[in-house]
C-alpha cells in the first residue's frame, strides 16, 4: 500500500526513508572525503556534484515532510512511555530540521561563491538564494560543515533507537520500516 496507516509506513513514506538516509549519509561521507583530499584542479567537479546531489535531497525532504503531512503516522506501541513518544518526537522534528538547515546553507554557499554550483547536473541552473560574497562564502561553508556534523549525531541517536527497538524492546518499531507490516 502506498499510504500510511495508524499502524504502520506506507511504501512511499518507506522509500523516502531509506533514499533519503543512504543519500544522506553518503552526502556526508563524500562532504568529508571531498573536503579532505589535497587541492586539484578537479576540485569545483567533486564539489559541484556535491552541490546538485545537496539540491536534490532538499526537494526530497520538503517533498517527504509534505507526504507526511498528509498522511497518518503511525503510532508507537501502546505501552511506550510518554518520554519515547516525546523524545521520538523531537528527534525526527530535529532530523527533518537539520537535513533542511544543512542543505539550505550549502544552498546559501552556492550563491555566495564565485563560480557557484547552480548547474544542476548540466539540466538547467537552480536559482541561488544569496549574492556573490567570498565572507558569506566561507561562513555558510562553515556552517554548513559544523551542522552536517551535528545531523550524523542525530542520524547515530536514530540508528541506536532502532536497534534498540529492535533488539531490546523486540517491537516492531524498526521492523515496520522495512517491511510495511503493522507494528
Amino acid at each position: 500500500m502506498v499510504r500510511n496507516t495508524s499502524s504502520s509506513w506506507g511504501s512511499l513514506a518507506r522509500a523516502f526513508h531509506w533514499v533519503l538516509g543512504i543519500t544522506i549519509i553518503g552526502m556526508i561521507a563524500y562532504g568529508w572525503w571531498m573536503n579532505h583530499f589535497p587541492a586539484r584542479a578537479d576540485r569545483f567537479f567533486y564539489r559541484s556534484i556535491h552541490a546538485d546531489i545537496g539540491y536534490l535531497v532538499l526537494l526530497l525532504t520538503v517533498l517527504r515532510l509534505i507526504w507526511r503531512g498528509l498522511n497518518p503516522t503511525p503510532a508507537l506501541p501502546a505501552n511506550a512511555p510518554r518520554w519515547e513518544r516525546i523524545a521520538a518526537r523531537v528527534s525526527h522534528g530535529a532530523l527533518y530540521a537539520v537535513t533542511i538547515l544543512v542543505a539550505t546553507l550549502g544552498w546559501a554557499h552556492s550563491g555566495a561563491r564565485t563560480p557557484n554550483y547552480s548547474d544542476w547536473f548540466g539540466l538547467f541552473h537552480v536559482p541561488q538564494i544569496t549574492s556573490p560574497d567570498k565572507a558569506a562564502a566561507a561562513a555558510y561553508e562553515d556552517r554548513h560543515i559544523f551542522f552536517a556534523y551535528a545531523l550524523l549525531a542525530l542520524i547515530v541517536i536514530h540508528l541506536v533507537a532502532a536497534l534498540w527497538h529492535h533488539f531490546v524492546r523486540h517491537d516492531r518499531v524498526t521492523a515496520r520500516m522495512i517491511d510495511g507490516a503493522p507494528g
